[in-house]
């Protein structure tokens, strides 16, 4: 039953949490495009710092109230985490958007532009589990 109740609430309080940063700073939650701010020297840290922090903050209170949720069941590679996420960083830049941006806001005000990203990104993750599970053999 736990692995539908985490990903229930969790989808719950993302959206709650989009809500309130659509109302308190009338911007959508684009997730990578908040981080970036804080990450380069642009000079936009206000509230984005804060954003961040609260995000670190959350799942470190998460993990030390619940470390089993955070249980890791993938045999994976230190560098196939660190490809995988550099690759999510070119894919949001590339997008001009990530899943939160484009994935939740901008599909829930079907918004085209964030319904063809989310399409395209979506696609791309499956094509990526095809190929490293039967090219690769799921060794990466």
């Amino acid at each position: 039953m736990e692995q539908f109740i985490y990903p229930l609430v969790g989808g719950v309080l993302i959206g709650l949490a989009s809500v309130l940063h659509l109302l308190m700073q009338g911007r959508v939650a684009g997730c990578s495009g908040i981080f970036g701010s804080v990450v380069t020297a642009d000079g936009r840290k206000d509230w984005r710092l804060a954003f961040v922090l609260g995000l670190v903050a959350a799942g470190a209170l998460l993990f030390g109230s619940m470390p089993e949720a955070f249980e890791n069941t993938l045999d994976r590679s230190l560098w196939a985490f660190g490809a995988g996420g550099l690759m999510v960083g070119f894919g949001t830049r590339l997008s001009k958007g990530c899943t939160s941006g484009h994935g939740v806001c901008g599909m829930s005000r079907g918004s085209m532009r964030s319904i063809a990203a989310t399409l395209t990104f979506m696609a791309a993750g499956m094509v990526t589990v095809f190929l490293v599970r039967t090219v690769a053999g799921g060794a990466l």
